[in-house]
Protein backbone atom coordinates (compact mmCIF):
# COMPACT_ATOMS: atom_id res chain seq x y z
CA UNK A 1 0.00 0.00 0.00
CA UNK A 2 1.37 3.71 -0.86
CA UNK A 3 1.00 6.56 1.27
CA UNK A 4 -1.77 7.90 -1.65
CA UNK A 5 -4.41 6.02 -0.15
CA UNK A 6 -3.86 3.18 -2.62
CA UNK A 7 -2.17 -0.39 -2.70
CA UNK A 8 -0.68 -2.35 -5.47
CA UNK A 9 -1.10 -5.73 -6.87
CA UNK A 10 1.39 -8.07 -7.46
CA UNK A 11 1.37 -10.57 -10.50
CA UNK A 12 4.10 -13.20 -10.46
CA UNK A 13 4.45 -15.03 -13.43
CA UNK A 14 4.84 -18.72 -14.19
CA UNK A 15 7.79 -17.97 -16.52
CA UNK A 16 10.97 -17.37 -14.66
CA UNK A 17 9.16 -15.78 -11.51
CA UNK A 18 8.91 -12.73 -13.17
CA UNK A 19 6.08 -10.17 -11.29
CA UNK A 20 4.25 -7.57 -12.34
CA UNK A 21 2.46 -4.24 -10.00
CA UNK A 22 -0.69 -3.20 -10.80
CA UNK A 23 -1.67 0.04 -8.85
CA UNK A 24 -5.37 -0.01 -7.14
CA UNK A 25 -7.27 2.42 -5.49
CA UNK A 26 -8.92 1.64 -1.99
CA UNK A 27 -12.30 1.22 -2.94
CA UNK A 28 -11.37 -1.05 -5.74
CA UNK A 29 -8.98 -3.40 -3.56
CA UNK A 30 -11.82 -3.29 -0.34
CA UNK A 31 -14.45 -4.51 -3.69
CA UNK A 32 -12.50 -7.13 -4.56
CA UNK A 33 -11.83 -8.34 -1.02
CA UNK A 34 -15.39 -8.42 -0.51
CA UNK A 35 -16.22 -10.30 -3.62
CA UNK A 36 -13.76 -12.70 -2.85
CA UNK A 37 -15.29 -13.37 0.79
CA UNK A 38 -18.36 -13.36 -0.51
CA UNK A 39 -17.63 -16.33 -2.88
CA UNK A 40 -15.57 -18.40 -0.22
CA UNK A 41 -18.69 -17.95 2.05
CA UNK A 42 -21.26 -19.31 -0.71
CA UNK A 43 -18.18 -22.44 -1.17
CA UNK A 44 -18.82 -23.05 1.88
CA UNK A 45 -22.46 -23.14 2.74
CA UNK A 46 -22.99 -25.28 -0.38
CA UNK A 47 -20.81 -28.06 0.20
CA UNK A 48 -22.49 -28.07 3.86
CA UNK A 49 -25.67 -28.82 2.03
CA UNK A 50 -23.75 -31.32 -0.20
CA UNK A 51 -22.62 -32.71 2.44
CA UNK A 52 -25.78 -33.17 4.83
CA UNK A 53 -27.53 -34.57 1.98
CA UNK A 54 -30.97 -32.10 2.06
CA UNK A 55 -32.23 -30.31 -0.49
CA UNK A 56 -32.29 -26.63 -0.11
CA UNK A 57 -36.03 -26.43 0.01
CA UNK A 58 -37.63 -29.23 2.86
CA UNK A 59 -41.25 -28.97 1.77
CA UNK A 60 -42.66 -29.80 -2.44
CA UNK A 61 -45.55 -28.52 -2.84
CA UNK A 62 -48.11 -30.41 -5.29
CA UNK A 63 -50.85 -28.45 -7.68
CA UNK A 64 -54.07 -29.37 -6.92
CA UNK A 65 -55.27 -30.47 -10.25
CA UNK A 66 -52.45 -32.88 -10.03
CA UNK A 67 -54.08 -33.96 -6.13
CA UNK A 68 -57.68 -33.74 -7.91
CA UNK A 69 -56.37 -36.39 -10.71
CA UNK A 70 -54.50 -38.81 -8.45
CA UNK A 71 -57.44 -39.13 -6.49
CA UNK A 72 -59.89 -39.23 -9.62
CA UNK A 73 -57.69 -42.38 -10.50
CA UNK A 74 -57.79 -43.97 -6.84
CA UNK A 75 -61.19 -43.62 -6.46
CA UNK A 76 -61.73 -45.74 -10.31
CA UNK A 77 -59.78 -48.29 -9.35
CA UNK A 78 -61.37 -49.10 -6.07
CA UNK A 79 -64.78 -49.06 -8.35
CA UNK A 80 -62.60 -51.42 -10.62
CA UNK A 81 -62.18 -53.86 -7.90
CA UNK A 82 -65.42 -53.42 -6.15
CA UNK A 83 -66.77 -54.41 -9.48
CA UNK A 84 -64.46 -57.54 -9.89
CA UNK A 85 -65.24 -58.54 -6.25
CA UNK A 86 -68.96 -58.58 -7.30
CA UNK A 87 -68.77 -60.52 -10.47
CA UNK A 88 -66.51 -63.14 -8.65
CA UNK A 89 -69.36 -63.43 -6.10
CA UNK A 90 -71.70 -63.55 -9.29
CA UNK A 91 -69.89 -66.26 -10.95
CA UNK A 92 -69.17 -67.99 -7.97
CA UNK A 93 -73.03 -68.49 -7.21
CA UNK A 94 -73.56 -69.03 -10.44
CA UNK A 95 -71.44 -72.15 -10.54
CA UNK A 96 -72.79 -73.27 -6.90
CA UNK A 97 -76.49 -72.69 -8.79
CA UNK A 98 -74.97 -75.36 -11.64
CA UNK A 99 -73.97 -77.85 -9.20
CA UNK A 100 -76.85 -77.83 -7.07
CA UNK A 101 -78.98 -78.69 -9.97
CA UNK A 102 -76.62 -81.53 -11.21
CA UNK A 103 -76.33 -82.75 -7.62
CA UNK A 104 -80.40 -83.26 -8.53
CA UNK A 105 -79.71 -84.80 -11.54
CA UNK A 106 -77.59 -87.27 -10.09
CA UNK A 107 -79.66 -88.23 -7.32
CA UNK A 108 -82.53 -89.48 -9.57
CA UNK A 109 -79.65 -91.14 -12.16
CA UNK A 110 -78.92 -93.26 -9.12
CA UNK A 111 -83.00 -93.61 -8.53
CA UNK A 112 -83.50 -95.18 -12.02
CA UNK A 113 -80.23 -96.98 -11.73
CA UNK A 114 -81.43 -98.46 -8.33
CA UNK A 115 -85.09 -99.45 -10.16
CA UNK A 116 -82.49 -101.60 -12.76
CA UNK A 117 -80.85 -103.53 -10.05
CA UNK A 118 -84.33 -103.94 -8.75
CA UNK A 119 -85.68 -104.90 -11.74
CA UNK A 120 -82.69 -107.82 -12.46
CA UNK A 121 -80.80 -106.61 -15.67
CA UNK A 122 -77.88 -105.63 -13.79
CA UNK A 123 -76.13 -107.26 -10.99
CA UNK A 124 -76.23 -105.36 -7.92
CA UNK A 125 -72.74 -106.90 -7.48
CA UNK A 126 -71.21 -105.05 -10.40
CA UNK A 127 -73.37 -101.62 -9.63
CA UNK A 128 -73.66 -100.58 -6.20
CA UNK A 129 -75.53 -97.19 -6.43
CA UNK A 130 -74.95 -96.30 -2.92
CA UNK A 131 -70.88 -96.55 -3.33
CA UNK A 132 -68.94 -94.05 -5.19
CA UNK A 133 -67.45 -95.22 -8.70
CA UNK A 134 -63.45 -96.95 -7.85
CA UNK A 135 -60.91 -94.64 -9.41
CA UNK A 136 -56.84 -94.42 -9.06
CA UNK A 137 -53.34 -94.07 -10.45
CA UNK A 138 -49.90 -93.67 -10.23
CA UNK A 139 -48.09 -90.34 -9.56
CA UNK A 140 -46.67 -89.23 -12.09
CA UNK A 141 -44.03 -86.82 -9.70
CA UNK A 142 -45.47 -83.32 -10.59
CA UNK A 143 -47.04 -80.83 -8.72
CA UNK A 144 -50.68 -80.06 -10.01
CA UNK A 145 -52.31 -76.99 -10.51
CA UNK A 146 -55.61 -75.05 -9.46
CA UNK A 147 -58.09 -75.44 -12.44
CA UNK A 148 -58.96 -71.76 -13.53
CA UNK A 149 -62.40 -70.18 -13.56
CA UNK A 150 -62.50 -70.80 -17.97
CA UNK A 151 -61.22 -74.09 -17.22
CA UNK A 152 -64.13 -75.25 -14.62
CA UNK A 153 -66.60 -73.50 -16.47
CA UNK A 154 -65.80 -75.52 -19.47
CA UNK A 155 -65.69 -79.02 -17.56
CA UNK A 156 -68.67 -78.31 -15.51
CA UNK A 157 -70.73 -77.69 -19.20
CA UNK A 158 -69.03 -81.44 -20.08
CA UNK A 159 -70.39 -82.67 -17.14
CA UNK A 160 -73.43 -81.63 -17.91
CA UNK A 161 -73.56 -82.65 -21.29
CA UNK A 162 -72.90 -86.17 -20.30
CA UNK A 163 -75.36 -86.10 -17.45
CA UNK A 164 -77.87 -85.37 -19.78
CA UNK A 165 -76.61 -87.84 -22.57
CA UNK A 166 -77.18 -90.64 -19.70
CA UNK A 167 -80.47 -89.48 -18.28
CA UNK A 168 -82.00 -89.89 -21.83
CA UNK A 169 -80.40 -93.23 -22.22
CA UNK A 170 -81.95 -93.70 -18.95
CA UNK A 171 -85.60 -92.85 -19.58
CA UNK A 172 -85.54 -94.84 -22.47
CA UNK A 173 -84.38 -97.93 -20.71
CA UNK A 174 -86.76 -97.11 -17.58
CA UNK A 175 -89.64 -96.85 -20.54
CA UNK A 176 -88.63 -99.99 -21.90
CA UNK A 177 -88.27 -102.03 -18.74
CA UNK A 178 -91.99 -99.90 -17.43
CA UNK A 179 -93.41 -101.50 -20.73
CA UNK A 180 -91.87 -104.82 -20.09
CA UNK A 181 -93.24 -105.37 -16.74
CA UNK A 182 -96.62 -104.39 -17.68
CA UNK A 183 -96.64 -106.63 -20.95
CA UNK A 184 -95.13 -109.45 -18.00
CA UNK A 185 -98.05 -108.33 -15.96
CA UNK A 186 -100.61 -108.44 -18.96
CA UNK A 187 -99.24 -112.01 -19.93
CA UNK A 188 -101.63 -114.34 -19.41
CA UNK A 189 -99.88 -117.36 -17.49
CA UNK A 190 -99.73 -119.98 -14.98
CA UNK A 191 -102.71 -121.86 -12.45
CA UNK A 192 -105.30 -119.78 -11.23
CA UNK A 193 -104.93 -121.23 -8.03
CA UNK A 194 -102.10 -121.63 -5.17
CA UNK A 195 -102.28 -125.73 -4.60
CA UNK A 196 -104.66 -128.26 -6.35
CA UNK A 197 -104.95 -130.23 -9.48
CA UNK A 198 -106.72 -130.73 -12.75
CA UNK A 199 -110.29 -132.47 -12.59
CA UNK A 200 -111.33 -132.00 -16.03
CA UNK A 201 -110.18 -130.69 -19.46
CA UNK A 202 -110.76 -128.22 -21.87
CA UNK A 203 -113.44 -129.25 -24.72
CA UNK A 204 -115.85 -132.33 -25.14
CA UNK A 205 -116.75 -134.34 -22.16
CA UNK A 206 -119.09 -136.54 -20.23
CA UNK A 207 -121.91 -133.98 -18.39
CA UNK A 208 -121.11 -134.88 -14.31
CA UNK A 209 -124.47 -134.03 -14.44
CA UNK A 210 -126.74 -135.78 -17.11
CA UNK A 211 -123.75 -138.00 -18.68
CA UNK A 212 -124.40 -136.51 -22.07
CA UNK A 213 -121.64 -135.76 -24.55
CA UNK A 214 -120.92 -131.83 -23.67
CA UNK A 215 -118.89 -128.77 -24.61
CA UNK A 216 -117.08 -127.89 -21.65
CA UNK A 217 -115.44 -124.05 -22.61
CA UNK A 218 -112.71 -124.38 -19.70
CA UNK A 219 -110.79 -126.56 -17.50
CA UNK A 220 -111.50 -127.31 -13.47
CA UNK A 221 -109.12 -126.76 -11.34
CA UNK A 222 -109.98 -129.14 -7.79
CA UNK A 223 -108.21 -128.13 -4.34
CA UNK A 224 -109.27 -127.13 -0.99
CA UNK A 225 -112.53 -125.31 0.27
CA UNK A 226 -111.92 -121.80 0.82
CA UNK A 227 -107.84 -122.09 -0.82
CA UNK A 228 -106.94 -118.91 -2.84
CA UNK A 229 -107.97 -118.16 -6.69
CA UNK A 230 -105.56 -115.68 -8.11
CA UNK A 231 -105.47 -113.60 -11.25
CA UNK A 232 -103.31 -115.28 -13.98
CA UNK A 233 -102.04 -111.43 -15.29
CA UNK A 234 -103.24 -108.12 -14.34
CA UNK A 235 -106.44 -106.50 -15.65
CA UNK A 236 -109.68 -104.82 -14.74
CA UNK A 237 -112.78 -106.86 -13.25
CA UNK A 238 -115.63 -106.49 -15.29
CA UNK A 239 -117.43 -109.00 -13.71
CA UNK A 240 -118.15 -109.91 -10.23
CA UNK A 241 -121.39 -111.50 -9.34
CA UNK A 242 -123.86 -114.74 -9.39
CA UNK A 243 -124.25 -116.06 -13.23
CA UNK A 244 -126.35 -119.03 -14.48
CA UNK A 245 -123.97 -122.35 -14.06
CA UNK A 246 -120.99 -120.38 -13.20
CA UNK A 247 -122.05 -119.37 -9.66
CA UNK A 248 -120.57 -117.04 -8.30
CA UNK A 249 -118.21 -115.66 -10.74
CA UNK A 250 -115.36 -113.16 -11.42
CA UNK A 251 -114.37 -112.08 -14.80
CA UNK A 252 -110.83 -109.89 -15.77
CA UNK A 253 -109.73 -108.24 -18.86
CA UNK A 254 -106.71 -108.41 -19.69
CA UNK A 255 -106.27 -105.84 -22.72
CA UNK A 256 -106.08 -106.97 -26.50
CA UNK A 257 -109.84 -108.66 -26.34
CA UNK A 258 -108.45 -111.27 -23.73
CA UNK A 259 -110.42 -112.22 -20.93
CA UNK A 260 -110.09 -115.00 -17.71
CA UNK A 261 -113.39 -115.81 -15.81
CA UNK A 262 -113.11 -117.66 -12.89
CA UNK A 263 -116.41 -119.51 -11.95
CA UNK A 264 -118.19 -121.35 -8.49
CA UNK A 265 -116.47 -119.55 -5.95
CA UNK A 266 -117.23 -119.80 -2.22
CA UNK A 267 -116.83 -115.71 -1.95
CA UNK A 268 -115.73 -113.09 -4.03
CA UNK A 269 -112.69 -110.48 -3.12
CA UNK A 270 -113.10 -107.78 -5.21
CA UNK A 271 -115.77 -105.22 -7.73
CA UNK A 272 -116.05 -104.12 -10.58
CA UNK A 273 -113.85 -101.87 -11.80
CA UNK A 274 -110.87 -102.76 -9.72
CA UNK A 275 -107.46 -103.23 -11.23
CA UNK A 276 -105.92 -106.50 -9.99
CA UNK A 277 -102.18 -107.74 -10.28
CA UNK A 278 -100.72 -111.01 -11.39
CA UNK A 279 -100.97 -113.17 -8.54
CA UNK A 280 -103.40 -110.49 -6.73
CA UNK A 281 -106.67 -113.23 -4.58
CA UNK A 282 -109.56 -112.51 -6.26
CA UNK A 283 -111.97 -114.44 -4.55
CA UNK A 284 -111.96 -118.37 -2.75
CA UNK A 285 -113.03 -121.65 -3.99
CA UNK A 286 -116.16 -123.06 -3.80
CA UNK A 287 -118.85 -125.26 -5.22
CA UNK A 288 -121.40 -122.33 -6.10
CA UNK A 289 -123.77 -123.17 -8.96
CA UNK A 290 -123.50 -125.97 -11.01
CA UNK A 291 -120.82 -128.02 -9.21
CA UNK A 292 -120.02 -131.22 -7.52
CA UNK A 293 -117.31 -130.27 -5.13
CA UNK A 294 -114.71 -127.22 -4.64
CA UNK A 295 -112.57 -126.45 -7.95
CA UNK A 296 -112.50 -123.24 -10.06
CA UNK A 297 -113.90 -122.96 -13.49
CA UNK A 298 -111.15 -121.66 -15.49
CA UNK A 299 -111.71 -119.92 -18.51
CA UNK A 300 -109.90 -117.82 -21.44
CA UNK A 301 -111.58 -116.21 -23.64
CA UNK A 302 -109.86 -114.00 -26.83
CA UNK A 303 -112.37 -111.67 -28.56
CA UNK A 304 -115.25 -113.14 -27.03
CA UNK A 305 -114.30 -116.99 -28.14
CA UNK A 306 -113.07 -119.72 -25.99
CA UNK A 307 -109.37 -120.87 -26.20
CA UNK A 308 -107.80 -123.82 -24.28
CA UNK A 309 -106.89 -122.68 -20.97
CA UNK A 310 -103.83 -125.38 -21.08
CA UNK A 311 -101.79 -123.44 -23.11
CA UNK A 312 -102.10 -120.36 -20.95
CA UNK A 313 -101.03 -122.73 -17.82
CA UNK A 314 -97.98 -123.97 -19.55
CA UNK A 315 -96.83 -120.72 -20.47
CA UNK A 316 -95.57 -120.67 -17.05
CA UNK A 317 -93.21 -123.26 -17.42
CA UNK A 318 -91.61 -122.54 -20.49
Amino acid sequence: MNPDNGMNIIIVGKRHGQSRVVPVSLPVALLIFACILGIAASAAWLGYRLASGQPETSTVRVSGPVVEQWQSRLDTQREELEALRTLSGQQVDALTLRLGEMQGRLLRLDAMGQRLVESGLVASEEFDFDQPAAVGGPEDGLVGESFQAPELEQMIGQLERRIEDREQQLNLLDTLISHKRLEDERFVAGRPITWGWLSSRYGYRSDPFTGRRAWHAGVDLAGKDGSDIIAVAAGVVTYAGERSGYGNLVEVDHGDGLVTRYGHCKTISVQVGDVVQKGQTVALMGSTGRSTGPHVHFEVLRDGKSENPEHYIQRASR
